[in-house]
């Protein structure tokens, strides 16, 4: 992660004010970002306080709630050319992801109700097909999801290809948890690599890079998250399922403004017109 040089000691103190200031230190070694905007020490989005209000911002753009862990069950076609939309974070039998959980939850737990469909996820992978699924599928997709294992499944999947690597790179460019967010929202809207009319995570992060430095190269954090949210919203307005910004606009952009680099709660927001905030860990 990123990392901002705390205050240092007088070098003429009394032992009492020195040892006082000592500890004013190092209670700020895990501390919030100081809103300088140029990077903060602090924890990374997975330590497992941040990762849950990870999960939930997502939730409340994805399934307009906080509670995301209501969402194992979730599957719908929401007419975006992806097929079904399913579970924690909306994974798509149209590109593959859902397929991977199904696999997972087969490889786990062989025989379960799902694994019969794996052919027809397969064959429908690249399309918005219901081929072969139906409501036999979607009724097995929700009934799975009192199974532990298939809890696991999802779970895995979102952090193999979707939180893991952004919260890498986060770190690697020298986010604070919010930059880092900021990467996971986009890897799970747009995945990591353009794809059948959609911007892909590493084309908006290759754009911003060419319109400023992230702090892991000097450059000021503010600047950098507000280059990357530029690329993203262009990114959403050449989709044609997506035109609404308003995960950006009035939730992320706010964060930014009020140099929330650690997600410091509380957090308010507003996500297609509905308000949310977070007052605690």
């Amino acid at each position: 992660m990123k990392f901002v040089p705390r205050s240092r000691l007088a070098p003429a103190r009394s032992l009492v004010t020195a040892l006082a200031t000592a500890l004013v230190v190092l209670s700020g070694c895990s501390a919030s970002g100081d809103g300088s905007g140029k990077g903060s020490a602090g924890f990374g989005l997975d330590d497992p306080a941040k990762k849950e209000i990870a999960m939930r911002l997502v939730s409340s753009a994805e399934n307009a709630t906080l509670d995301w862990k209501a969402q194992y069950k979730y599957i719908q076609d929401i007419d975006d050319g992806r097929g079904y939309t399913a579970g924690i974070i909306g994974f798509c039998s149209g590109t593959g992801d859902m397929l991977k959980v199904v696999e997972r939850y087969a490889a786990t737990r062989p025989g379960n109700p799902l694994e019969r469909f794996l052919p027809a996820l397969r064959a429908v992978e690249g399309s918005d097909a219901h081929d072969g699924l139906g409501r036999p599928f979607t009724d097995a997709w929700a009934k799975a999801a009192a199974d532990a294992a298939f809890r696991s499944a999802q779970d895995a999947e979102r952090d193999h290809s979707y939180f893991d690597p952004a919260v890498r790179q986060g770190k690697d460019d020298g986010l604070g948890a919010l930059g880092q967010f900021i990467y996971y929202d986009a890897y799970v809207m747009h995945g990591a690599a353009d794809s059948g009319g959609t911007v892909g995570f590493r084309t908006m992060r290759r754009e911003a890079l060419a319109a400023a430095e992230p702090p892991s190269r000097g450059g000021d954090e503010t600047t950098y998250l507000n280059a990357f949210l530029d690329a993203r919203v262009t990114a959403i307005r050449k989709e044609p399922s997506h035109s609404d910004a308003s995960r950006i606009e009035t939730a992320q952009r706010v964060f930014v403004r009020e140099g929330r680099f650690e997600l410091e709660t509380p957090l308010r927001w507003k996500v297609y017109g509905d308000s949310y905030r977070i007052d605690g860990p």
